[in-house]
């Protein structure tokens, strides 16, 4: 298994402190992925800069991390000091005023410096309410070697229908080998956050201009079928129950010819020490379903950021946390501990300028590109802002209730068409009581 990677659903919550007479005490809420967990292992730089400063993390499985910060900061229950969000959270908790924005990071930590898109994303009236620690779309991550041996060239631009032969050939070629691994775990930053791309790919979104859902129209139709059909054919067993991090040490044991997933798993995906492949991987955009696909291949947006709640009374020392964890020292402290490579990718304009990060990281290139290609705003078929998910605060429910109804087509134990027209059904109702519809 991923050694940065704890077991589902389990916490780990252990205090960091090189100061006997610590002040201060942060709670940090954060989610167990893997430049997560490396940043635990580098704190010791910062409680020696900031010896009044003591760290109590609390790591959790993401679906469970979304559920823990949304429940204490909507019941301001004051549990932490600094929260793991993502762009989801950003604009409807700043509109609520349930988060400080971050107006003290420092002189020279440079804000300017944050993808436009990134920054945008965690902004809010012209204020930043989130730091990004990393920042994500979606890419397809494929073995060259497989690839080679099979007789198959991945397209610049690959289609879904390219990516179905692929697993179905190297499939029945590779007994060792999946010919593809897909998010499977239901919750709507797992499996949906996929699955609302690959429907995008199809010129499908969550809801028409009108708000009206469209979990049975053709592109919804169209994504899961073939979603269902190439997982249970060609992915592994249990599919409905991995996510990234399951997904990930698949990919790296070598048992996955192909997984279209985070930018962010390319940095794991090619680290010698952690992956049995890393010489073997290729990168190639998101996969479209119709030609012409959204944002050149249905890319999704994401950023794991730290953000502090409105009602922390240790916001300044909060803020300084913030500012380290996010900052250009702190790249340049991953790089000298770790490599260039893993560095936290995607947050800042500078690191893709930086020669030694893009001669250090083959998918650097990739990554900036599927950001800059990903466009969340509103549009006249889309009314709300997000791609992989959208920004209104009924989505986290109905979101997750219906990757329960994807999960449940893996598994077999629901026929696609039933699955969909039950999740139409869940929508329609989620959206009339949330009065978007009449």
């Amino acid at each position: 298994m991923f050694r940065y990677a704890l077991a589902a659903g389990a916490a780990a919550v252990f205090s960091l402190s090189g100061y006997a007479g610590a002040q201060e005490t942060l709670t940090i809420a954060t989610v167990n992925n893997g430049d997560m967990i490396r940043m635990q292992g580098l704190t010791q730089d910062f409680t020696e800069k900031h010896p009044d400063i003591a760290l109590n993390w609390v790591t959790l499985e993401e679906n469970v991390l979304r559920q823990r910060v949304t429940t204490d900061i909507a019941t301001k229950g004051g549990q932490f000091d600094v929260m793991t969000i993502g762009t989801y959270e950003v604009p409807i908790w700043a509109k609520n005023q349930w988060l400080l924005p971050l107006e003290n990071l420092g002189a020279d930590y440079d804000v300017d410096d944050i993808l436009p898109p990134i920054r945008e994303a965690l902004s809010a009236d012209g204020k930043l309410f989130a730091a990004p620690f990393y920042a994500e779309s979606a890419m397809t991550l494929y073995r060259k070697d497989l690839f080679e041996a099979a007789g198959l060239t991945m397209p610049e631009a690959p289609d879904w229908a390219f990516i179905a032969e692929a697993a179905q050939k190297i499939s029945e070629s590779n007994s060792d080998v999946f010919g593809i691994c897909l998010r499977g775990k239901p919750g709507w930053g797992e499996n949906m956050a996929f699955l609302g791309s690959m429907a995008r790919s199809y010129g499908a979104n969550y809801f028409d201009a009108s708000w009206q859902p469209q979990f049975e129209s053709e592109g919804w139709k169209n994504a899961v079928n073939l979603y269902v059909e190439i997982m249970t054919k060609y992915g592994p067993p249990g599919a409905a129950s991995n996510g990234f991090n399951e997904n990930l040490s698949l990919f790296n044991q070598g048992r996955c010819a192909m997984w279209m997933d985070a930018t962010v798993a390319a940095s794991f995906v090619t680290n010698p020490t952690e992956s049995q492949v890393a010489d073997k991987v290729g990168f190639a955009p998101f996969p479209c379903g119709i030609e012409n696909c959204p944002n050149k291949g249905a890319n999704w947006l994401w950023a794991w950021s730290l953000a502090i709640p409105a009602g922390s009374q240790k916001a300044e020392a909060a803020e300084s946390f913030i500012s380290w964890a996010t900052s250009r020292a702190y790249a340049e402290l991953v790089a000298e501990k770790e490599g260039w490579a893993n560095v936290p990718p995607g947050t800042r304009t500078s690191l893709y300028e930086n020669p030694q990060y893009t001669e250090a990281a083959p998918f650097a290139a990739a990554t900036l590109a599927a950001i800059n290609n990903a466009d969340p705003s509103i549009q006249p078929d889309k009314p709300y802002v997000g791609l992989q998910f959208a920004a209104i605060p009924e989505f986290q429910g109905l979101g997750t209730a219906v990757g329960q109804q994807m999960a449940a087509a893996v598994s077999g134990s629901m026929p696609v068409d039933q699955a969909l027209a039950a999740a139409q059904q869940t929508a329609v109702r989620e959206m009339t009581r949330g009065g978007y519809l009449k």
